[in-house]
């Protein structure tokens, strides 16, 4: 079978190893995919080709797979092991007619009489290069057609032979479509059609939508109704005249839009792949064939990860581009536009945006037509909602600007199901850490320039590993079905709409988006050891000690899951501590009893901003041990009444989600009695002997939770005692007051610095109803805020709270 074919895929098997390189997508696509190879195996390709056979068998030796040359057996009869779809077109002439439907017919009509054979069928897409070619381009002839004859073939080998990719998919199976479908000709043809379309797709999401020609898109913005009447705008309000004004706005067009170009992308993959190499021990990474399937099935993605480096923007598209996705276009701070890094950020598929749209409508209308020009041609698009990156650690309270543009461009009638995919990026080694915590304290924010690249360049050593995994994705249509049922009335596919429904809905996606993303935290070396280890007042542990600790917070996540997409780390507790050594996060000092392992006094300031990385995991079990430990004795009531008082608060902060607080605590509170943190007496639960390893644990458990509950206490306080008090001054008195217990206390907690965490907890106390403002817009307490006040107090430590008593008395207000 395939006589003349199997001879020409023979011959070049020698000179396509030299010409060709590919990448298999899923990387390990035998357990990824579920192939079972005890069962037959065939292949559907889409278009009869040597060079695209060859390249497949390359494929199936390196997997280990069958041989798609070979025919397969079944039923005692002799089947061709790979379906074509499409035949190639002829230098001059049409081409023939594809066998593929008579070759499912027949295959349909053995599972028909044999349905225990359950042959499967895996689609395999052979993409030469990933160009994704321009509109009206004459390459499109020789590079781009479905079924390329055998000359435009060659030339397509000798220029993107080195950058292929192919995409195996998931199989089918071939007994389950006899049973449904059965085997009739018009059956047959609906699948086939099905198969084009699946390739279809495949070849849309490794490569994306054709590019327009910059200028072309330019014109066509400029032409828009929206944009036309801002410029009019413009121009009436600087009385300037029109071509002045259209002018001012082609130059925002040129300062804000991408130069999109796929050489780029080669180029970067090639230094990327090395720079994590030197930079990183591996890149982890979570839930990616989520991302592949949302891709297949022909969504709009989103991306919308945290942001805590300049390595996110690199990272995740790198990412992103090694699963076979076509990167998406960045927005990336105008900061990042600096010789010569913005042309190739720019070209990279980055557009840039300023960090305050006020003041400023045209600019505002010109960035939101350009953002909806990219959705509605259905170009994949990344931003970070945060605004920019986080100095503690943890998730930064949401901008909601670009999630707005996002829902305004889909009221514009974009026809393809929108979804966002919130991202988790991590890091055991986060190479601006350091700065931070000197922004944090009161030093200026450095500018980026080519001297930091360079300077961080020299300083590459080994990072540890690098996550990134990828959330619970929101369909954005079924979320505006839920929220807002009538939202489709309000479409108008010409001008931007606001309605009043828009800014409350958006705020509740951002919350959202950012829950989403804690939700796919990854536990590491680095992060776990900060955990532990800060939570002693020497940042010293045996390594004894250590390990039992490790391992319970690992068990905890594995026993008790705080959500099923948090990624765990390889290995046990040792070989973790392993790691940090060999990263030099924590340092080891042997004496005659053993061997201890801490953190330096500088490592124990960084090691916080790891901490908070992964603090909310840990945060409602730290809660219910602080209660056990504070009150000796306390009934289960009583502990999820804490719970339940303090949860409106953490979620607003750490952007907690538990389907069920109640469920959760008593799973958590089940958990650490049967590990002896707890000791269940009745309805009471109490803690071990003081004596004991597990009273050790549960203290070490509690303390994560103690730096929250002392800036609670602070503002809670401060508003009981200051009242009627300006949410400015009680802001300012609250960031003076966490000053004053760092530096009594040795407190190592680098948000005491971030003044927005107070502004976060003033706001989730007027959200809860446990404050409220005067007719003045004065922050004064209420019968809830007494009593929460109080709740906090009896959960603090006896010299913390002794602190605050003796300073608040005494505190003036600013």
């Amino acid at each position: 079978m395939f006589s003349g074919l199997s001879l020409l895929t023979t011959l070049l098997k020698w000179p396509l190893r030299i010409l060709v390189k590919f990448k298999i997508v899923p990387d390990h696509a035998v357990n990824e995919l579920a192939l079972d190879v005890n069962r037959p195996i065939l292949y559907v390709c889409h278009t009869e080709s040597a060079s695209d056979l060859a390249t497949l068998r390359r494929v199936c030796i390196k997997l280990a797979l069958p041989d798609p040359l070979q025919p397969v057996t079944l039923a005692g009869q002799q089947f061709p092991r790979t379906l074509f779809l499409e035949k190639p077109h002829s230098v001059i002439g049409g081409r023939a007619k594809t066998r593929a439907l008579a070759q499912g017919q027949a295959l349909l009509q053995v599972h028909l009489a044999h349905p225990h054979i359950n042959a499967q069928l895996v689609p395999a897409a052979i993409l030469w290069g990933r160009a994704p070619g321009k509109e009206n381009s004459i390459k499109w002839l020789l590079g781009e057609a479905n079924a390329p004859h055998w000359l435009a073939k060659l030339i397509i080998i000798l220029v993107s032979g080195r950058h292929t990719l192919v995409r195996l998919s998931r199989a089918v199976s071939l007994a389950q479509m006899a049973a449904q479908f059965g085997d009739a000709t018009e059956t047959a043809h609906k699948l086939l059609r099905m198969s084009r379309f699946h390739f279809y797709r495949q070849k849309l999401a490794a490569t994306g939508p054709k590019l327009v020609n910059r200028s072309q898109l330019f014109n066509a913005l400029l032409a828009s109704p929206a944009l036309k009447r801002a410029i009019e705008e413009e121009a009436k309000a600087k009385q300037i005249s029109l071509k002045a004004a259209r002018l001012e706005a082609r130059k925002l067009l040129q300062e804000i839009a991408a130069d999109y170009r796929e050489s780029t992308l080669r180029v970067g993959d090639r230094v990327l792949s090395w720079l994590w190499k030197k930079l990183y021990s591996g890149i982890k990474i979570n839930n990616a064939d989520m991302l592949r399937d949302l891709a297949q099935k022909g969504h709009e993605i989103v991306y919308v990860p945290c942001h805590r480096s300049h390595m996110d923007y690199l990272l995740l598209s790198y990412v992103i581009y090694q699963q076979g996705l076509v990167p998406p276009h960045i927005a990336a701070g105008i900061n990042l536009n600096f010789w010569p890094a913005g042309t190739i950020f720019r070209r990279g598929g980055a557009f840039f945006i300023r960090r305050s749209f006020s003041g400023n409508k045209l600019y505002s209308a010109v960035f939101r037509e350009y953002l909806s020009q990219l959705f509605s041609k259905g170009y994949a698009v990344k931003y970070y909602s945060e605004g920019g990156r986080s100095r503690t650690g943890r998730l930064l309270q949401p901008k909601t600007g670009m999630l707005a543009m996002t829902v305004q461009s889909m009221l514009r009638g974009i026809d393809r199901p929108v979804t966002l995919v919130p991202v988790y990026l991590g890091y055991e080694h986060v190479m601006e850490v350091s700065t931070y915590i000197n922004e944090l304290q009161g030093s200026g924010k450095k500018k980026e320039s080519i001297g930091g690249v360079l300077k961080a360049i020299r300083n590459l050593r080994d990072y540890g590993y690098g996550y990134v995994n990828f959330g619970e994705p929101i369909p954005l249509n079924q979320y505006l079905n839920q929220q807002v049922s009538d939202w489709k009335s309000t479409i108008h596919p010409l001008e931007v709409q606001k309605p009043n429904w828009l800014n409350p809905v958006v705020a509740k996606l951002a919350n959202q988006v950012m829950q989403h993303i804690n939700q796919a935290a990854a536990l590491n070396a680095t992060n776990l050891i900060a955990l532990s280890l800060l939570a002693t007042d020497k940042h010293t542990m045996t390594r004894e000690e250590l390990t039992q600790q490790l391992n319970f917070y690992l068990s905890l996540q594995t026993q008790v899951p705080y959500h099923q997409h948090v990624s765990l780390p390889e290995g046990d507790a040792e070989s973790l501590i392993k790691h940090a050594l060999s990263l030099q996060k924590v340092q080891s000092n042997t004496d005659d009893f053993g061997e201890l392992i801490s953190l330096n006094a500088e490592h124990g300031v960084l090691a916080s901003y790891y901490r908070n990385n992964i603090l909310h995991l840990f945060m409602l079990p730290s809660l219910l041990a602080t209660a056990v430990l504070h009150q000796r004795s306390i009934n289960s009531q009583q502990l999820l009444r804490y719970a339940e008082c303090l949860y409106p608060l953490l979620k607003a902060e750490l952007f907690l989600y538990v389907s069920s607080v109640q469920t959760y605590c008593q799973a958590l509170l089940q958990y650490l009695t049967e590990q002896g943190l707890l000791v269940r007496d009745g309805d009471n639960y109490c803690a071990p002997a003081q004596q004991s390893q597990q009273y050790f644990m549960l203290s070490l458990l509690a303390h994560n939770a103690q730096d929250t509950l002392q800036r609670y206490a602070i503002v809670l306080n401060l508003i009981r005692r200051q009242q009627p008090v300006s949410r400015t001054d009680l802001e300012v008195s609250a960031h003076q007051l966490a000053q004053r217990l760092l530096s009594l206390h040795g407190i190592v907690a680098p948000e005491y610095y971030d003044k927005g965490l107070f502004s976060t907890l003033v706001n989730a106390l007027k959200e809860a109803g446990i404050s409220h403002t005067n007719a003045s817009n004065q922050v004064c307490s209420t019968a809830r805020l007494e009593q929460l006040a109080d709740m906090v107090n009896t959960l603090l430590r006896n010299d913390i709270l002794q602190s605050l008593q003796r300073i608040m008395p005494q505190h003036p207000a600013p």
